[in-house]
């Protein structure tokens, strides 16, 4: 496909550069405009089409924004600490754009600075109020990267829900819902004809495979804390099945965002779908991938996870099914990925340099990654 063998003259490719984030370094676009930049170096015949990418979290504001050709709008907020911030939405028409990351995302606080236990959701009402006021009745939110574990009691609140105890008296912490005995409704419920929210995960709300035990101690967490977490969405979503008939909790993409997915659902009549769908059908990515003799895609980690529904893993498993070569490019890739044929090749930045250094100067390292990709084309 790359050589002529009678005239021994490399023949362009059609390249598709379709990664997404390198968490906590660089954004999808950034990413792939250094592979672009890092490939052209050793092969500058060919032609390449950057689709940056998401699943729904950090970063899908920015990937289905320019996708829909959306304008950028700003609201004043606040974080999950409850401190002023200005967040970002988009629009397009009647489409509003919400990544919920830009108000209370993790990256949005200090480390190690605050507690799960005194962080909620609220300061997202606002930006939806926001996109509502300008007219939007479609909504799109991504909703990965966030900092809270609240199951979206904090945004309803901020929406005018009422979470009453058993003497009738407003909760006015995700912490004390153990108390929980009733709901009462806003005026208003519904802020969108249709909400449509992407998932990056498809774990439920309670369990062992819950919000709190399995992000909980990526947001600081402690296992001592699991149990009261645990307590206060279990009677969250106790008293929403017996108040709506509807077991929310158990909904694939329930427990993303620290059990936001549940609480959108519950309280703002959400639909939940997976982040990669999402992007795969406003991108046209099946097209594009028709029209390539080669993919590369990655992320900041190829690993187990990869091969069970991320974005990149997808992205490949297309390119197997449509037959087109598919590169995957990481900060780091395990061992067992590498053994395993998803991929036409796997490079990481760690074959280069040692971690410390390809976090410290991603872009630099991806390109001359993505050069060492090329050369063995």
């Amino acid at each position: 496909m790359v050589f002529s063998k009678q005239t021994a003259i490399i023949l362009p490719l059609k390249l598709l550069i379709v990664p997404d984030k390198f968490k906590g370094t660089l954004t999808a676009r950034a990413a792939a405009n250094a592979i672009a930049r890092g490939w052209r170096t050793v092969r500058p015949q060919d032609s390449s089409r950057l689709l940056p990418m998401t699943d729904g979290g950090d970063g899908f504001g920015e990937v289905i924004s320019a996708l829909l050709d959306a304008r950028i709008h700003n609201v004043k907020t606040f974080d999950a600490a409850h401190r002023p911030i200005t967040a970002r939405w988009w629009r397009e028409s009647k489409t509003a754009i919400i990544e919920s990351a830009t108000a209370i995302g993790l990256a949005q606080l200090p480390p190690g600075k605050f507690h799960p236990f005194t962080l909620d959701t609220s300061g997202l009402a606002e930006v939806i109020r926001a996109a509502s006021r300008k007219g939007a009745t479609c909504c799109l939110m991504g909703i990965g990267g966030s900092a809270t574990n609240d199951g979206g009691f904090g945004l309803a609140r901020g929406l005018g829900w009422e979470f009453l105890n058993r003497a009738g008296q407003p909760i006015e912490r995700w912490t004390d819902l153990t108390g929980l005995a009733s709901l009462r409704p806003p005026r208003r419920r519904r802020w969108f004809k249709q909400l449509i929210v992407a998932v990056d995960v498809q774990n439920p709300l309670l369990g062992p495979r819950g919000a709190t035990r399995v992000y909980g101690p990526q947001k600081g967490l402690r296992p001592e804390d699991f149990n009261l977490a645990e307590a206060c969405l279990k009677q969250l979503a106790r008293v929403a099945r017996r108040t709506f008939g509807h077991d929310f909790a158990e909904v694939p993409g329930a427990g993303a965002a620290g059990g936001l997915g549940f609480g959108l659902q519950t309280f703002l009549g959400a639909r939940l779908v997976p982040g990669f769908e999402l992007f795969a059908r406003h991108s046209a990515l099946n097209r594009h991938l028709r029209s390539a003799d080669l993919v590369i895609t990655g992320e900041g980690a190829i690993d187990d996870s990869t091969l069970m529904g991320k974005g990149t893993g997808q992205i490949a498993e297309r390119c197997r099914w449509l037959q087109i070569p598919c590169i995957g490019l990481a900060g780091q890739a395990g061992a067992k990925v590498k053994r395993k044929s998803l991929f036409t090749q796997t490079h990481a930045l760690t074959d280069l340099t040692t971690l410390e250094q390809a976090k410290a100067r991603p872009t630099y390292w991806l390109e001359r990654v993505a050069a060492a990709a090329a050369r063995e084309i």
